[in-house]
Parts: C-alpha cells; structure tokens; sequence
C-alpha cells in the first residue's frame, strides 16, 4: 500500500512539474507584444526548476521510505 502510494504521488508531482514547466515556457516563448506574459511565463520555468530540485529530494526520501517499508 506504501509502495503503491508514493509512486502515485511521486507521479502526479512530476507530472505536474512537466506541465508547468511547458506552460511557462509556451507562455515565455509567445508571440503576445505583453511585457507581463512573458515574465510570468519566466516566472513559471524558474519555479518549475526550482520545484524539480525538490521533486528530486522528494522523491529520494519517498523512495527511502519505500525500501523501508518493503523490507519490514
């Protein structure tokens, strides 16, 4: 049940990195003369960079959790 838990969350949350990180990076890239789309759209990247290092952490403490978990 762990096991099954964490990758499905491990999922969903990388998932939605990968969708944050195209919608910033569409947004940034467009051809819309607004100033303030594109610096969101560079916010967005940033963000998702910086979420994916966590993600990374994230998902080495969930994996951790389940190979304890598996050897009880």
């Amino acid at each position: 049940m762990i096991s099954d838990l964490t990758t499905r969350i491990v999922m969903a949350a990388w998932a939605l990195f990968m969708l944050s990180w195209a919608l910033g990076w569409l947004l940034k890239g467009s051809p819309v003369p607004i100033y303030r789309v594109k610096r969101f759209g560079q916010d967005m990247v940033e963000d998702a960079i910086l979420g994916a290092f966590w993600l990374a952490v994230g998902t080495s403490i969930f994996a951790l959790i389940k190979y304890l978990a598996a050897s009880v």
